[in-house]
């Protein structure tokens, strides 16, 4: 059998730039890569394991017999072990055999640079080389227009395993599948963008892709590398921006991945309250550490750089800023200033956001943080972590819990559904309605709507209405745009059944009508990260529960009045202050009847009265539909 040949694809600076935790593009060398040597094909492979005495790679070449093919380590004190065995090629599955100096500890490893591995419940790596050719070269010339902080951002987030199964066969769509089905529809929605959760390859269906143990291989549930791609491009050629779930934040102890991986704490931190989530049971990685630095970023940029990822939806962002992070006392050791904020953790965050955008100015990182913690989409230059968009995570439980309440009590929490603008530009917000929010026992977004089916209906349009006017760029997660009754369930399609009744396809229809809303109004999204794009009528009218608003855009002729009624009363000749004379116009009414509603509208233009209200020096009176929400353009 062929013996592994000295060879090497590092020079000396990329070991200085990995060792210094400054090389962000490792995986073109580390991992397994198809090369030819001295006129022989086969395959180089780099693994990084200081503790270890002596690394084998096992395979199905080799009868996954250890020492058959072990691995040399290189002189310089980088910790990484390499080399070229003939005649291995794509396809080959294959680990690392693992021995440690640490007590003689024996690991054996799936390739944490791998790019694809074998289908869960298999766990080895798969020797790989796609040569896709990407179509979307258009996207990706104009994609900044499409990714910038003021255009329209509509979000439609999905679980690629459960959006629509293939019912005879009982499985999950595959990604050529969905390439057709899935782009067509959220084409067909008018959604700008789709942001998927995790892709990245993980042992276990209940984490639903959170628990990662194949960084840089898309999940082989659902197809190949190259099919995936095509997924990305189908999106990129309908001109819809691709988002993915990435997770920096912590990894599982499975055998076969990142834990104790040569025997010692490699990539998590080894003091146990800086490396272990109680609440997940699983690994903190150690962003202190040079190396996991530069693997964790190079991660990122492979997405982008490899993959044409529009964005990074970061996770779990406030679980890696505070030290304290659903810890008790004692659980945790304070930062050298005395404080809680983990400051390798923030370090780790500003140089990602700084190697994201000085290499790839038009796309978006986007945190999913629910604390306090200032400037996390600030640059980083002015003291920010340097995200694109922040999260709006107490607008979403506010606004969940308001539109809970029967609408008859509604007048009482009134600073419920108005506080979130005391707040709202303080960072780049947007507004989530995600998985999150229709899983363990928390009921559907429809379900927790009060009243009959009519007013559950209703209640939902004004909801939507009022986020899509709210400042903030916007996120459903599927099944919310046509009214899910039952709570998300990973391992079952959505209900597409529901649509064969009224209700639900009227309401698929006004969710489409929202998109389109959106994306053509610009002072719905112009200036949605700014004071100077919003401004108040009236918030205080808690005995009718009635909020109106206007909405700027670049240009005044472009602005938009929004009035919310949140009960079912209907009120005719309600007055509401305007700034400038002339006329308004309904340009769009939740109530209408193409959209399950009764059709209380505001048919004709409205006069707008030299009669001072709310503050403002002219007035118009209106009607309000029921539940409803009423948007018009001054005319």
């Amino acid at each position: 059998m062929a013996q592994t040949k000295v060879y090497s694809l590092f020079t000396d600076f990329d070991i200085n730039l990995f060792k210094a935790g400054k090389h962000y593009r490792l995986y073109e060398k580390f991992g397994s890569h198809i090369v030819t040597v001295d006129g022989i094909e086969g395959t180089y492979f780099a693994v990084w394991a200081p503790s270890a005495k002596r690394v084998s790679v096992i395979g199905d070449f080799n009868y996954w017999a250890e020492g058959e093919h072990e691995l040399n380590v290189r002189w310089d004190s980088s910790g990484i072990w390499e080399g070229f065995i003939p005649f291995v090629g794509k396809g080959n599955l294959y680990k690392y055999k693992i021995e440690s100096h640490n007590n003689g500890i024996k690991t054996e490893k799936a390739d944490p640079y791998a790019r694809r591995c074998e289908h869960p419940p298999k766990t080895a790596s798969i020797v790989w080389d796609d040569t896709y050719k990407w179509k979307d070269t258009d996207w990706m010339k104009k994609r900044k227009k499409y990714n910038a902080l003021n255009a329209p951002y509509s979000v439609y987030e999905v679980h690629l395993g459960s959006w629509k199964r293939n019912i005879e066969e009982d499985r999950s769509l595959s990604y050529f599948e969905l390439a057709d089905e899935l782009v067509n529809y959220v084409k067909d929605m008018n959604f700008t963008h789709v942001e998927l959760m995790p892709v990245m390859e993980f042992p276990y269906d209940p984490s639903w892709g959170y628990q990662i143990t194949g960084y840089f291989a898309p999940t082989s549930r659902y197809g190949y590398p190259e099919e995936f791609k095509y997924l990305v491009d189908k999106l990129h050629q309908n001109d819809i921006g691709i988002i993915l779930d990435w997770v920096p934040s912590h990894f599982p102890e499975d055998a076969h991945g990142l834990g104790f991986f040569d025997g010692s704490n490699l990539y998590e931190h080894p003091d146990k309250r800086k490396g272990y989530h109680q609440d997940w049971k699983s690994l903190i990685f150690n962003y202190g550490r040079n190396e996991v630095k530069s693997f964790l970023i190079s991660n990122a940029i492979f997405w982008l750089e490899q993959y044409h990822a529009d964005g990074l939806r970061v996770d779990a962002v406030a679980s890696m800023l505070f030290l304290d992070y659903s810890r008790e006392d004692g659980e945790w050791e304070p930062n050298i200033y005395g404080g809680r904020e983990n400051l390798e953790a923030i370090d780790f965050m500003k140089e990602l956001n700084k190697e994201i955008y000085a290499s790839f100015p038009d796309v978006q990182t986007i945190a999913e943080e629910s604390t306090a913690f200032t400037g996390v989409s600030k640059p980083v230059f002015m003291g920010g972590l340097g995200f694109g968009m922040k999260w709006m995570m107490g607008w979403m439980h506010d606004t969940l819990e308001y539109f809970s309440k029967d609408p008859v009590y509604r007048k009482y929490h009134q600073n419920d559904i108005t506080f979130s603008l005391a707040y709202a530009f303080s960072e780049n917000f947007m507004l989530p309605l995600s998985h999150d929010e229709v899983v363990y026992g928390k009921n559907s977004i429809l379900g927790r709507m009060p009243g009959d089916e009519w007013q559950r209906f209703a209640n939902l349009r004004v909801l939507f209405g009022y986020m899509f006017t709210h400042p903030g760029t916007k996120l459903l997660f599927m099944g919310g745009e046509f009214g899910q009754y039952n709570e998300w369930d990973f391992q079952a399609s959505l209900n597409w059944n529901l649509l064969e009744f009224d209700p639900h396809k009227n309401f698929q229809n006004y969710y489409k009508a929202l998109n389109k809303l959106y994306t053509t109004t610009p002072a719905l999204f112009e200036k949605g990260f700014s004071y100077d794009g919003f401004e108040w009528i009236n918030y205080g009218d808690h005995e009718n529960s009635v909020i109106s608003y206007i909405r700027k855009g670049e240009n005044p002729e472009d602005n938009v009045v929004v009035v919310c009624n949140l009960t079912p009363t209907i009120h005719k000749k309600y007055c509401i202050g305007l700034p400038v004379s002339g006329k308004i116009k309904e340009i769009f009414n939740s109530d209408d009847e193409a959209f399950g509603g009764s059709g209380v509208l505001n048919s004709r233009a409205i006069t707008i009265k030299d009669k001072p209200y709310n503050g403002k020096d002219y007035s118009a009176e209106i009607t309000l539909p029921p539940l409803g929400i009423s948007i018009f353009k001054f005319n």
